[in-house]
């Protein structure tokens, strides 16, 4: 469908590509995948013409149709269905032909508009357009009433719906909450042309794509599979160039120890000639360093405080005396950690302002210790930033008796290394500005942090520091975003903004995307069989036994699984070297010193072990009971 052969192109004083070549299957569905900054974007605006190439050549078929989401749709008169339908420029020339067409060509005209299922356009439209978040209600409203952030779904929607024969999508998550993310990715799954992903969203690489396009270091590699796989076959390659590196590395030195030996010797100049010819011939491996990622700096509380952290019983909060959460009764504890559930004005945001004490309760009762401090993330602080400022000045108003040093310090901890400190905001990407938010949320030891849609702007290897470090800290989380496979990895008990309240939601996130993607296909039909697409889903009937939480039991048996792993990993590697027979001749102090280690790391083992069995055994037994 689109070859690219030695693709080389230079602007902004740095080269993007040089000499890229692949080649994309029919009817495949690519994850394009790379760095920050790396020049992901920059390819597709190469693809679409939109940049000129150096040199090299980027082709697909003359009569393929190529669209991408760059934008959000015009703010305009007409309506948002006609809108979505008007994408499929075929359909609407055809159409418009009818009032003007000959006799004779009416019967070929309509042939064609069934060919295309042309009859079945509006409620295909609809039913996407649901699935993004829009109710029934608004299909007759006109586009100038939808907000920037609603426009870019319209744009969309408009794309899926039109089905080019090429869709490029850049980051189609950011502008979507957690359902419409969930209902994109089994819609991407049956796209039925070829299509191009840029996304940092694991479960849309794993579960829509069926290669994965890595950009690095100005080249393009195809890899069959999800990200998953991509993982370990890069992990493969990466341990075969080391080994390839070092035997020819090996030869090279054999090569030209001969050389510089007998270069000067008559009878061997000739040998020594031959074998500088064979040195020019060895080929060069280089062998791409390992990039690092920032950690993520989230203290855990230092001095905890009685539980519960926070208890509502029959509270309602809102703005100007009108409620919008009613009937909350809940608890949260240090070591909750909660995913929270909720199509877009459910109320989310409202119970995180409530939790954090920008607003108070209008009804009922909010019982909170007053010792208790909030770390609260929330993705319009990214927005909020002075253009002007930089890290070192906003980090100095958070640390104004520190010293500069310190300052500095603090910022290199955050991953904000010394060319970025004085570099101002407008200069920063989206990613470096959220990696900097929170970790500044955090600075003070909270024991909750509210963290909405922390990961917007964050690569996939920044979302995995972010995980772990949540993982390591003490205190309580409140997550809401769109990235689910966080919630999953993060997340022990869901709740659910749904008809005004919140309440635990009884099932796991399958369930919850299973209801997200039946509520839009049902939506779709009409007021008429279901509630509007945009209203909360209705919680599912409560099980005759709630789930257990199985997260901390999960993560606990992950973590002695992969310590188990290095402890046998280093007692197989001390056997390796006590094998040699040599070693108890040769260097007996040292056979000595591996008899020692063995014994130490035989015990480590089988510590291991043991935490492995109780950890798995507990995990499996809160599955049973859940």
């Amino acid at each position: 469908m689109l070859q690219i052969h030695e693709l080389v192109f230079d602007s902004w004083g740095r080269r993007f590509f040089d000499e890229a070549t692949i080649s994309l299957p029919v009817g495949s569905k690519v994850g394009l995948v790379g760095r920050n900054g790396v020049g992901k974007s920059t390819l597709f605006k190469l693809i679409l013409g939109q940049l000129h190439q150096g040199s090299g050549e980027i082709g697909y078929p003359k009569a393929a149709r190529i669209a991408s989401v760059d934008q959000e749709h015009p703010a305009t008169p007409v309506t948002l269905l006609d809108t979505v339908l008007a994408a499929d420029v075929e359909r609407e020339t055809l159409t418009a032909s009818l009032d003007t067409a000959e006799p004779e060509h009416l019967g070929e005209i309509y042939a064609r508009l069934s060919d295309i299922g042309a009859d079945r356009a509006p409620s295909r439209a609809a039913e996407i357009l649901s699935g993004l978040g829009f109710s029934h209600a608004d299909l007759a409203r006109p586009m100038a009433e939808f907000s920037g952030g609603w426009r870019m779904r319209v744009a969309l929607a408009a794309a899926l719906f039109a089905e080019p024969d090429l869709l490029l999508l850049d980051e189609p998550t950011n502008y979507l909450d957690l359902e419409g993310a969930l209902w994109l990715e089994a819609r991407l799954k049956k796209y039925p042309n070829s299509a191009i992903i840029i996304s940092h969203d694991r479960e849309i690489l794993n579960n829509s794509v069926d290669h994965i396009l890595h950009l690095h270091s100005g080249k393009l590699d195809l890899y069959p599979g999800n990200y998953d796989n991509f993982e370990t076959q890069r992990a493969e390659r990466a341990r075969l160039l080391e080994s390839n590196k070092s035997k020819i590395d090996a030869q090279r030195a054999h090569l030209q120890a001969f050389v510089d030996r007998f270069r000067a010797t008559a009878s061997k100049a000739t040998q020594a000639q031959s074998r500088l010819k064979q040195l020019a011939k060895l080929p060069p491996v280089s062998i791409v360093a390992a990039e690092r990622t920032a950690p993520f700096i989230l203290p855990s509380p230092e001095r905890p405080v009685a539980p519960p952290l926070i208890r509502l019983e029959g509270a309602s909060v809102g703005y100007d005396g009108s409620p919008i959460l009613r009937n909350l009764d809940l608890r949260l504890d240090l070591d909750d950690r909660i995913g929270l559930l909720g199509v877009n004005g459910a109320g989310k945001s409202t119970f995180a302002k409530l939790v954090a004490g920008a607003l108070t309760v209008q009804h009922g009762d909010l019982r909170r210790d007053r010792r208790l401090k909030v770390g609260w993330f929330h993705q319009h602080q990214i927005e909020a930033l002075d253009p002007s400022d930089t890290p070192l000045e906003i980090i100095r108003r958070a640390m104004p008796e520190a010293s500069d040093a310190a300052r500095r310090s603090r910022l290199a901890q955050f991953g904000m290394g010394v060319q970025k400190v004085e570099t101002t905001v407008a200069n920063l990407s989206g990613g470096e500005r959220a990696r900097l938010l929170l970790n500044m949320v955090a600075m003070e030891a909270p024991h909750l942090l509210i963290l909405d849609e922390p990961t917007n702007h964050l690569d996939i290897d920044s979302r995995r520091a972010l995980l772990d470090a949540l993982n390591e800290y003490a205190g309580a989380v409140i997550l809401f975003t769109h990235d689910r496979s966080l919630l999953e990895l993060v997340a022990d008990r869901l709740w659910l903004a749904a008809d005004g309240t919140i309440a635990p939601f009884n099932g796991d996130m399958d369930d919850y995307a299973k209801l997200v993607i039946d509520r839009a296909r049902q939506a779709a039909k009409g007021p008429s069989q279901v509630p509007q697409a945009a209203a909360p889903p209705p919680p599912p009937k409560p099980a005759p036994k709630a789930k257990v939480p199985t997260g901390t039991a999960r993560r606990r048996a992950e973590q002695a699984e992969a310590a188990l792993a290095r402890a046998t990993a280093a007692v197989a590697e001390i056997d390796k070297a006590l094998t040699d027979p040599t070693i108890f001749t040769k260097d007996p102090a040292r056979a000595a010193r591996l008899g020692a280690d063995r014994a130490k790391a035989q015990a480590t083992l089988d510590a291991a072990e043991q935490e492995w069995i109780e950890a798995v055994e507990a995990y499996e037994s809160l599955k049973a009971d859940a």
